[in-house]
């Protein structure tokens, strides 16, 4: 039985693994996960990852959670090294940025899309317009990381090449672009060239993994013209 893969694609995270594993032609098995419907919550996915939570990977009985580490794994098991090397200082920029990443480019990017999209359908209410600017602010903050020192000191996130960083850092960034945003060129002209740059060399992959949220960013954006 190949790798099975437990996933949603309105998860950041898991568009980054699923890029990751057609990219470098890794065979799996898919296991979607409907988060919308709860499927994370039920009693056979719990038994898989008590966290409640995707992606995860069954590896022939070895289960494991948490995107970085997956790709990591996946990355030494099958022997990509190029998307995570071996080099004791190249592999170090990577995990740096992994570690950045968490309380900067995804806690603000997740929180802006949790306040204009999952919040107010979980509270039947408008979205809070102070908590919008709130982390719209934050966002445009972490992503100002990314263009004065990630993408200041090497054309990709971790060195001069792609790596698992950038997945996981450009699927970060799509993730406020799903809710209606925008990455403002004229502050962040790096980073648009880098997440154009990565998108192209991912494809089609890459599309395939944003479909469901560019659908989603279409019915947001027809929204906010109609009001």
């Amino acid at each position: 039985m190949p790798l099975a893969f437990y996933y949603d694609f309105m998860s950041q995270p898991c568009r980054a693994v699923y890029i990751f594993l057609k990219m470098t032609g890794i065979p799996y098995q898919a296991k979607s996960i409907a988060l919308r419907k709860l499927d994370h919550f039920k009693d056979d996915f719990a038994k898989i990852n008590p966290f409640k939570k995707v992606p995860v990977i069954d590896d022939f009985g070895f289960v494991l959670t948490e995107s970085v580490p997956i790709l990591q794994y996946l990355a030494d098991k099958h022997k990509k090294h190029d998307w995570y090397p071996t080099d004791l200082h190249k592999r170090a920029r990577v995990n740096e940025y992994t570690s950045w990443q968490h309380l900067n480019l995804r806690l603000n990017g997740s929180m802006l899309f949790q306040t204009k999209v999952i919040i107010p359908v979980a509270r039947n209410k408008p979205a809070s317009q102070t908590d919008l600017e709130k982390f719209h602010k934050r966002w445009e903050e972490a992503t100002g990381g990314l263009e004065n020192v990630w993408l200041h000191r090497s054309s990709y996130l971790a060195g001069d090449h792609i790596t698992i960083a950038d997945l996981l850092g450009v699927c970060e960034m799509m993730q406020p672009v799903s809710a209606g945003y925008h990455v403002d060129t004229a502050k962040f002209p790096r980073v648009q060239d880098w997440m154009e740059r990565v998108k192209d060399q991912t494809q089609p992959h890459f599309d395939e993994a944003h479909a469901v949220s560019m659908r989603l960013r279409e019915k947001i954006l027809k929204e906010e013209k109609q009001k």
